[in-house]
């Protein structure tokens, strides 16, 4: 990750930039919770409208972040499904779907979290990007793979790759911050969601202190499931790598946590990861 302020009128934000080899034209940003309008326990950019924040706090947040992108984040309703929007200059904010894709300019694939992990997709030419909103259900529920789905009917791809409906060599994906391995304590069914899928998955989860929970490692499980949709892990899959500074949980002065603080500080806002074309 590197870092980026962006000035507005009346905030410096900062935003995380992603590290990968995305063409020319598209542009990718990671918001963190450090400048904004909103105070406690949602100080200071908190993005979501649905967590008990003043609105007129969001609207300014929102604002200031659509200003320093030169684009329009399109904020969705976001449930923990498998729903992939298209994105264009008319999709309205709190269109429900977990995933979404554009071939438009200015328009920003946007997806909020607060603890699930933000996928975020480009094609090689830059003329398709994609975002996912990769918590364990949506992740154990193909998210990933419906966003997959529909590359293949936005997606520019040669003719050998639209004759076996492959796009997996015209793809890169970039891994936002989200709750760690060492944090993400589960009970037993989700782990056993991911191994009905797919029995390797059993070796990203640690038995928990606590009896019958398990700690599993989320990066990691997106990782496996975009490998086996035919991603190379050294040259097409980027960012959150299971790592201490990429934990949403251990690192309060930068990213909220709803696990973190919901319950401790009566509530928590939400960051975006944001994709879009110039």
């Amino acid at each position: 990750m590197s870092h980026k302020t962006a000035t507005t009128e009346t905030v410096v934000l900062e935003l995380l930039q992603p590290q990968w080899p995305a063409p020319n034209g598209v542009r990718a940003t990671f918001t963190t919770r450090i400048g904004g309008h909103s105070v406690a326990p949602y100080d200071s950019l908190n993005l979501g409208d649905h967590v008990g924040d003043a609105p007129q706090a969001v609207s300014a947040n929102r604002s200031a972040l659509a200003q320093s992108m030169g684009a329009r984040p399109v904020f969705l309703q976001q449930v923990h499904g498998v729903q992939v929007a298209h994105l264009d200059h008319n999709t309205p904010d709190g269109t429900q779907a977990d995933a979404c894709i554009t071939t438009e300019r200015a328009v920003a694939c946007t997806i909020m979290v607060a603890d699930c992990l933000p996928v975020l997709f480009t094609n090689r030419l830059g003329s398709v990007v994609a975002a996912a909103h990769a918590g364990w259900r949506g992740l154990a529920g193909g998210v990933l793979e419906a966003v997959f789905e529909r590359f293949s009917l936005s997606a520019q791809v040669n003719t050998a790759q639209a004759a076996t409906n492959s796009i997996a060599n015209d793809v890169i994906a970039w891994l936002g911050p989200c709750i760690g391995p060492q944090a993400f304590e589960v009970g037993a069914e989700v782990r056993e969601a991911f191994v009905a899928h797919d029995a390797a998955a059993a070796g990203l989860f640690m038995p928990s202190a606590q009896a019958g929970k398990w700690l599993a490692d989320l990066p990691g499980l997106a990782r496996q499931r975009l490998v086996a949709l035919g991603l190379n892990p050294q040259t097409q899959l980027f960012g959150n790598d299971g790592s201490a500074a990429w934990c949403t949980v251990s690192n309060p002065s930068r990213f909220f946590s709803h696990r973190r603080d919901a319950a401790r500080l009566g509530g928590s806002g939400r960051m975006a990861a944001c994709i879009w074309r110039v």
